[in-house]
């Protein structure tokens, strides 16, 4: 079966939690965790949680391994601590408890951001893979970066991810 014959078979509506991880963000200034949510709902997808925590290891690793639990849930979106700054641990967090890594979403979503705003997309660790049969992805804070990954990676791939990462 070829790719474009694959792709078509996976589910349409994909069961998601979002979360924003920041030490500044409330839930009236969290503009990429609104944009997420929003372009998931106008898309089929369901968002059965939306969180912000700080940029702390062990409320992240907390609410990563309390998702996993969820029966419901398919895939997961975080959303900020990805950069370089001292508090930026979304990373060093997340990335060990992948099983398996998807190297490519950061590579392209780098490739994309470096069209947009060149050489400053060096600084972007976005991150992506499966743990436990849910997908994980790990977005930059910024609205523009959650709209990039959001329109050319995310929501193309979503239900295709998903499909393969429960096979």
């Amino acid at each position: 079966m070829g790719y474009q014959e694959h792709k078509h078979k996976a589910p349409k509506s994909i069961s998601c939690a979002v979360l924003t991880i920041s030490d500044t963000r409330t839930e009236r200034d969290d503009e990429s965790g609104r944009l997420i949510r929003q372009k998931l709902s106008e898309t089929g997808h369901r968002v059965i949680l939306h969180c912000i925590l700080k940029n702390e290891a062990d409320s992240i690793r907390e609410k990563i391994y309390e998702l996993l639990k969820e029966e419901e849930l398919q895939a997961i979106i975080a959303t900020g601590g990805t950069g370089v700054s001292r508090r930026d641990i979304t990373v060093e967090t997340i990335y060990p408890i992948l099983e398996k890594k998807l190297d490519g979403f950061g590579e392209l979503f780098r490739f994309l951001t470096y069209s947009e705003i060149g050489t400053g997309s060096i600084m972007s660790r976005a991150i992506a893979g499966v743990a436990e049969g849910k997908v994980i992805l790990c977005l930059p804070g910024s609205l523009e970066a959650a709209k990039l990954a959001m329109n050319k990676i995310i929501l193309p791939e979503l239900g295709h991810l998903v499909m393969e990462a429960t096979r």
